[in-house]
């Protein structure tokens, strides 16, 4: 561990700090929608413009760095979403913020494929599995320290704006300042969707439909606690315990991955995260209800994104990981853009209930397909599966081809030193 944090320190503080900025404008423009007299369907259309950009950005980023390199493309990207985040109080229209998601998202994506090439140049393969948790730790506790930073100030004020686009603008100097080699970069060539599918139906429909949950948990959960009538420090609390039980659980269900039938974790997991929405969905009018969903939800849903990745490797040559890693992520990515859409319709039809009501939905529904599945094929040995790597539902193609060579490498280890796995085979955090 102390060898990945003094080889790549600089990127991981960087990316933090990038992360409380995305956190934080992900949140306050929830409540601030709301301030402005935006509807729970407008403002829908404003946060899955993010993904939309993320999923033009994850497709057009490789290319932008071959063209004009790794350097150029972190520092243009970074600026410019420091440039949106304090145009958003100024431009208190709809269709800008829309606009501005879209072009937040794209360079998200971007800064993301940047560095996470630098975090695979600095890791081993020895060390690649800790690099992979710790990058997991720093993305989750800075969407959490933004939650807490949105206590400082008015959100109807400027300062809230002012303090992400400050952080996104700091957030760059320690990279590149502090990291010297440009790592050389290339994808492997991605696999068909039909081919995805036909490999895995269950990794391929499970990431779909988790795309939609994540999406809608990231943003709008602000806006569901803006038309619930939460206050600014419950809204913070809430928007929180999604990322807090998602580090906290994390390597339990990694554990837990590596010794049982991966469908039946998913469908236990999809389960518990549907659950935690009806839990939200009948008790929602109690605070402590609503910070056991969050938890509930955030604790199950975002494990499952490796979860995903690590079943569908089990039925994949070792050769052919990486390139099903882009595959999977656009899938994720196109849930992605459908669930803020289709929550804000469910918010202005029932109110702020369809929030609890779109995640419940698509986790049973999750559940149910799982369920089908084990009817269809047996599952490999736990001995046979490849290994866990924990990757974020926010992680670009870069970060899961990482984890794709990890769970090679460490099949290959393991075939070269065989014998019982016990809990360090999971790398998870």
């Amino acid at each position: 561990m102390i060898q990945v944090l003094s080889g790549a320190w600089a990127l991981l503080l960087g990316m933090m700090l990038l992360q409380v900025g995305n956190g934080m404008q992900s949140t306050l423009l929830g409540i601030r929608g709301e301030l402005e007299g935006f509807s729970a369907f407008e403002m829908s259309l404003v946060m899955a413009g993010y993904f939309v950009g993320f999923l033009f950005g994850s497709r057009m980023a490789p290319e932008m760095i071959r063209r004009v390199g790794h350097v150029r493309v972190f520092a243009a990207l970074a600026s410019l979403i420091s440039a949106v985040m304090i145009l958003y109080p100024a431009l208190p229209d709809i269709w800008a913020w829309g606009a501005g998601r879209v072009l937040i998202g794209f360079c998200f994506s971007g800064v993301y494929v940047t560095a996470e090439s630098w975090l695979n140049n600095a890791a081993t393969n020895e060390t690649r599995g800790k690099a992979l948790s710790l990058y997991m730790i720093v993305q989750m506790v800075g969407i959490v320290s933004a939650q807490a930073l949105m206590l400082v100030a008015d959100p109807a004020g400027f300062i809230l704006f002012i303090i992400p686009s400050v952080l996104v603008s700091l957030s760059f100097a320690p990279i590149l300042l502090s990291i010297s080699p440009t790592p050389a970069y290339g994808t492997a060539k991605p696999m068909s969707l039909a081919q995805i599918m036909r490999v895995s139906p269950l990794g391929c429909v499970g990431m779909f439909l988790l795309g939609g949950v994540f999406s809608a948990q990231f943003g709008m959960a602000p806006v569901f606690g803006a038309e619930a009538g939460l206050s600014v420090a419950q809204i913070s609390t809430f928007v929180a315990t999604f990322f807090v039980g998602a580090v906290v659980l994390q390597y339990p269900i990694g554990w837990l991955s590596d010794r049982l039938d991966r469908r039946v974790l998913i469908l236990a997991t999809a389960v518990i995260a549907g659950g935690g929405a009806l839990v939200g969905l009948l008790l929602g009018g109690f605070f402590w209800a609503l910070l056991l969903a969050g938890f509930m939800i955030g604790g199950m849903s975002n494990p499952l994104y490796a979860l995903l990745i690590a079943y569908t490797n089990d039925f994949l040559t070792h050769d052919d990981m990486a390139a099903a890693s882009g595959g999977m992520v656009f899938i994720n990515g196109l849930g992605a853009v459908a669930g803020p859409l289709v929550t804000g319709w469910l918010m202005g039809m029932i109110g702020p209930r369809g929030f609890f009501l779109f995640i419940a939905g698509l986790m049973l529904a999750m559940a149910g397909y799982a369920a089908y599945r084990m009817t269809q094929r047996a599952a490999p040995a736990p001995d046979e599966t490849e290994s866990y790597a924990p990757v974020v539902p926010s992680a670009s193609p870069v970060s899961v081809e990482l984890a794709q060579e990890y769970a090679t490498w460490a099949a290959q280890d393991d075939q070269d030193d065989p014998g019982p796995r016990d809990a360090g085979s999971s790398t998870a955090v």
